[in-house]
């Protein structure tokens, strides 16, 4: 089976949305599906303002029909609401083809945080192009059942539960190693900037270190700010993953995220969170002994030092890429079924009801 992936995130971003993706493709071939990708790559493209290192594509119409026509995919999935998404959506209606969204990223609340506007302005336009952009997918793919309601009573529709795993083999206590930094060790990781609410773990009085893993616009002001912190930049792959095991406590500020991978990627390293209680970590940890949720940060980071990391990394290791992977299979498969089956059923309404108007004007005259 051949899937088309539109999405405007992609290499060489450093983001959930990418890592989910590139997880579920590996994972995906083993369970008989094929995904290609359909990126910025190949086309001509702007950084996006704020954001130089995602790129906005240029594309034209007979460029995306020219892809999907060499393709010839079965299923077509939209994961970003950008240009390249844009681009695919129109084509797709045009064409009368079923497609699948996800909904990976909170917009409004980013331009809230942004713009030079009236926050109820922002949320309010913001969400009705979301709702737009998303009325005509066959299913709505949301990563937690909070943001699976959330866009339920916004007005989506066909909104389906697409929950997200983590590499435990990469991921794991044994990576340790001895970071020469006062313990304990109090580590985040993620993109540094102003939506990711940093600043609430930053300025918290906490006994040994204070550590960022991730580059981002903020950084340097941040930084400057706040020299007791160490922020180490970015780190990848098995360099990551020793830095998650050899910390205490993994702190979540974010009050947006939409799931928060790196929770899993912590846990995984059998190191318990400390987080508020926002939607995304509520959702993830609930009330398992591997967290401490608290609207008072600090309290939430000094309990947490409390918690085995045995639990954290059993946790962690019941939620795997290839169960996600068979979920966003079956949600893309399904909604196309369910979309042709349908239009099918409309179509034979419109030939009966053209037929009987027929056979009328037959017997009138």
């Amino acid at each position: 089976m051949k899937i088309l992936v539109a999405t405007d995130a992609w290499h060489p971003q450093v983001n959930g949305v990418v890592r989910t993706l590139g997880q579920v493709a590996h994972e995906a071939s083993a369970l008989g599906a094929d995904l290609e990708f359909l990126s910025p790559q190949g086309f001509r493209s702007l950084p996006m303002p704020g954001y130089p290192e995602i790129r906005l594509a240029l594309t034209g119409p007979g460029d995306i029909e020219r892809r999907l026509d060499r393709t010839r995919a079965e299923c077509v999935h939209i994961a970003t609401e950008g240009p390249i998404g844009h681009a695919v959506r129109r084509v797709c209606i045009k064409r009368g083809m079923p497609f699948t969204t996800s909904f990976h990223t909170r917009f409004p609340d980013y331009l809230a945080e942004r713009l030079p506007l009236p926050r109820r302005w922002t949320r309010e336009l913001s969400w009705a192009w979301l709702r737009r952009f998303h009325a005509q997918s066959a299913a709505v793919l949301a990563a937690t059942p909070t943001l699976q309601q959330e866009l339920i009573d916004r007005g989506f529709r066909n909104v389906k539960l697409w929950s997200r795993g983590v590499d435990a083999q990469l991921f794991n206590p044994k990576r340790r190693k001895g970071l020469n930094l006062p313990r304990p060790i109090f580590l985040t990781v993620g993109r540094v900037a102003v939506e990711k609410n940093l600043e609430e773990f930053l300025k918290l009085d906490l006994p040994g270190t204070k550590l960022v893993v991730g580059d981002g616009p903020a950084r340097n002001a941040l930084a400057k700010t706040y020299p007791d912190v160490v922020f180490a930049g970015s780190r990848h792959g098995e360099e990551l993953a020793e830095y998650y095991a050899s910390a205490d406590v993994f702190v979540f500020p974010s009050l947006t995220d939409t799931f928060g991978l790196v929770l899993l990627e912590a846990l995984a390293s059998g190191v318990p969170v400390a987080t508020f209680p926002a939607a995304a970590p509520r959702d993830v940890i609930g009330d398992a002994p591997v967290g401490k949720i608290d609207a008072d940060l600090r309290r939430a980071c000094l309990q947490a030092l409390e918690l085995d990391g045995a639990a954290c990394r059993a946790f962690a290791e019941r939620l795997t890429w290839q169960a996600c992977a068979q979920t966003f299979l079956d949600h893309v498969t399904e909604g196309a079924r369910a979309w042709r089956e349908k239009k099918t059923r409309k179509e034979r309404l419109k030939m009966l009801f053209d037929s009987a108007r027929q056979r009328r004007h037959s017997a009138a005259r």
